[in-house]
């Protein structure tokens, strides 16, 4: 099935990794969609205080 996500790699302290994956499944998610939703959730937290942040299509796909 394709995507149009990009794919990353993150490293994470053990016991932090651990806790998130236990969030993950108390709120029937994979870590992965734990991880974006938290994602979000910082992304709107900081345009709420600091205003929208533009794209640049071209930064955002450029390798």
């Amino acid at each position: 099935m394709p995507t149009n996500k990009i794919q990353t790699g993150i490293r994470f302290d053990p016991e932090l990794l651990y806790k998130i994956t236990q969030i993950a499944k108390y709120n029937k998610r994979s870590f992965n969609n734990q991880m974006e939703y938290l994602a979000q959730v910082c992304v709107r937290e900081f345009e709420k205080e600091n205003g929208e942040i533009e794209l640049d299509e071209y930064e955002m796909y450029k390798k």
